[in-house]
């Protein structure tokens, strides 16, 4: 498995809107073959805190993920959403689910 988190920093007048959109990139992207899952989630202790969690069968999927005409949509669409650039994080997974890798 081949796990990314991102976090991102919304400005505040920009919540609803960047929820609506990322919602619609992550309910296309669980579509992609190469996608295992991918949530997003919202900080208890500040509202304008996301992360996304996004799991692939392989480096490669992530990869063809970020060519995904929704991919490239979310991206133009959050930029100026943001108070910081997001943060990415890779993962190679030791254990995901009920089993190791």
């Amino acid at each position: 498995m081949y796990v990314v988190s991102v976090t991102v920093c919304v400005k505040p007048e920009m919540i609803n809107s960047f929820i609506q959109t990322t919602l619609e990139n992550a309910q296309k992207t669980r579509h992609e073959p190469g996608n295992v899952r991918f949530d997003v989630l919202q900080a208890e202790s500040s509202a304008n805190e996301f992360l996304l969690y996004e799991a692939y069968h392989t480096a490669d999927d992530f990869v063809a993920h970020q060519q995904t005409e929704h991919y490239l949509n979310w991206r133009e669409a959050v930029a100026d959403m943001m108070e910081q650039p997001r943060r990415g994080v890779r993962h190679h997974s030791l254990f995901f689910g009920d089993s190791a890798t």
